[in-house]
Formats: structure tokens, sequence, C-alpha cells
């Protein structure tokens, strides 16, 4: 692995723990779905701006499939980017785990869907991160938002959050998903939450590479 792939790796697990530490707190804590919102989109404008330049912030296993669907990441960084990712995660679940004691609620991405509804809670997954990649792309990648698209992305994250955290968690996030879920050993949700989020992701990378593409105005 190259040096500035390292360096990228290391960037991608701290953005991605910080990510699903705070997240995860801020759930944990039961102050309600405003706190979780503006936390996890409060997280994700700190981390484009610290770490952006380096690794390009994706914090997001979603995030870096659409951009492997629209090429803009090769296949063998975006399998390092995916192994950081969710490595962080459970890395993050665990410390969680051990200051809030082993029975604590971890702030797992669930909500009134995903034991009864689970085909709802996949659908709404899947439509919010499509929003969240869809404000990567145009924002970032396409740097139509210029040095804004971190502020753009993080207040994309929090409306989703504040639109769907009640019924799904709001994940947006295969990552965020996996780590709680697996520390908690509650893995029944984990397969559908994942096959929505990525295909999220998968969606509105090819939707805004080969269809709507980078406009000019």
């Amino acid at each position: 692995m190259s040096n500035n792939l390292t360096k990228q790796a290391i960037a991608e697990f701290i953005g991605t723990f910080t990510l699903v530490f705070v997240g995860a707190a801020a759930v944990a804590s039961a102050q309600g779905v405003l706190v979780a919102a503006f936390a996890h989109g409060l997280v994700i404008v700190g981390i484009a701006y610290t770490l952006g330049h380096i690794s390009g912030a994706h914090l997001n296993p979603a995030v870096t499939l659409g951009l492997l669907v629209g090429r803009h990441i090769s296949p063998p960084k975006a399998a390092i980017y995916w192994i950081t990712q969710f490595a962080a995660a459970i890395v993050a679940a665990l410390i969680l785990s051990i200051i809030l004691g082993s029975n604590a609620n971890l702030g797992e991405t669930t909500g009134s869907l995903t034991a009864g509804s689970i085909g709802s809670a996949m659908l709404f997954e899947a439509i919010f991160t499509f929003f969240l990649v869809s404000a990567v792309y145009q924002c970032a990648v396409f740097g139509k938002a210029g040095n804004l698209a971190g502020l753009a992305i993080g207040l994309t994250l929090t409306f989703s959050i504040l639109a769907g955290g009640t019924y799904t968690g709001a994940s947006l996030n295969p990552a965020r998903t996996l780590g709680p879920a697996l520390v908690a050993g509650h893995l029944d949700y984990l397969i559908p939450y994942l096959v929505a989020i990525f295909a999220g992701g998968a969606i509105a990378g090819a939707l805004h590479q080969y269809g709507i593409g980078d406009v000019k105005t």
C-alpha cells in the first residue's frame, strides 16, 4: 500500500470512528431525534473540513460505492476504504460499550419500522441514502457547492435524520449500522439495512454520473 493510500486510510479510520462514536453516543443519550440529527450532521461538517483534503472524507461505505459506480475511485482503493470504515465503526462501538457498559444502549440505527415493517424501513433507508450520495456528487465531486460542500453534505444528513430517525434510525451508512449492531449482538435487521443503504448509494452514483452528470450553466 502506497504512502498516500496509507494516510488516506488513516484519515478514513479517524473520520469514520468519530462519526460512529459521536453519532451512537448521541442516540444512546436518549435526548431525541433533534440531538441525534445535529450530532451526526455536525460531525460530517467538522470531518469534511478537517480530513476531507486527505481522503475525501467518505466516512461511509455507501458513499464509497457511489463513487466507485461513477469511477471516481478505483476498486482496490474502494476495498481499502471499506475495510477501514467498517473496522473503525466496530472499534467505535466497542469503546462506547466499554464506557457505557455492556448492557447499555449503543445507539443502534433502528426505529419504529425496523422490527415490524422491514420493507418500509429499507425503502426509507434507500431513499435517504440516495439524497446523501446525491449531495456528495453534486456538491463535492462536481464541485457545485465550492467550499460549502462539507456544510451541504452535513445538512443533508441532518435533515434525513430529522425526517427518518424516528422510523428507521436513519443510518444511511452501512458502517454506522454494523458497528453498534455487531457489538450489541442484534443482527436480525443488519442485512436488509445494508442492502437498502448500498442500493441507494449505487443508484445515486449511477444517476448523477451517467444520467444528470456535471451540468454546466
